[in-house]
């Protein structure tokens, strides 16, 4: 098993499919919510169940296609992203990870020839993470398949659909606080 990969065969069961009060095929209700329940809580409870199904199945095909895990995927997106490099700490800002999870994932990723550790112009103490041409191509290779599964995964939307609830996610994120009062 590769760092950062967790077993939990009880997260790869499919969600189970009801009749809704309207008649229509529903994704179900969540666990925790209850008839009475706010309807924020309702909809927070929705959205955390559908990302989580759609996360556990991308983890899923990333281990059974690639033989690799969510946190180096997004680890390489982010190298991807910028490739005049990034310092540690700023690659762990951008995956909201601690410095001890980039640490390892880069011991490993280096060992494998996917990135490279090079010193920091600026700050002798730093080091700059970079791809290397062989984690740029494998990086590339995953990344077009993964674009495939996710608008595979959000199929059952239609474009109007998709760019309605985009703009949606979009308003909600812009419109909430950013730290707790």
């Amino acid at each position: 098993m590769r760092f950062g990969q967790r077993r939990r065969s009880h997260v790869n069961k499919p969600l189970r499919l009801v009749q809704g009060l309207d008649g229509q095929r529903d994704a179900g209700h969540e666990a925790r919510a209850a008839e009475n329940d706010h309807a924020s809580l309702k909809l927070w409870l929705r959205l955390l169940a559908t990302a989580t199904q759609i996360e556990t199945e991308i983890r899923r095909r990333l281990r059974t296609q690639f033989d690799t895990t969510l946190p180096r995927f997004d680890y390489l997106a982010q190298l991807h992203r910028h490739p005049e490099g990034l310092r540690m700490n700023e690659l762990s800002r951008h995956l909201m990870v601690t410095g001890g999870s980039i640490t390892g994932l880069t011991d490993q990723l280096e060992q494998e020839g996917y990135v490279q550790r090079e010193q920091s112009p600026e700050d002798r103490r730093a080091f700059l993470l970079r791809l290397t041409p062989a984690g740029r191509a494998a990086f590339e290779g995953m990344a077009a398949v993964h674009e495939g599964w996710v608008i595979e995964l959000l199929g059952g939307l239609n474009t109007t659909e998709r760019s309605t609830l985009h703009g949606l996610l979009g308003r909600l994120r812009v419109t909430m606080p950013t730290e707790t009062p």
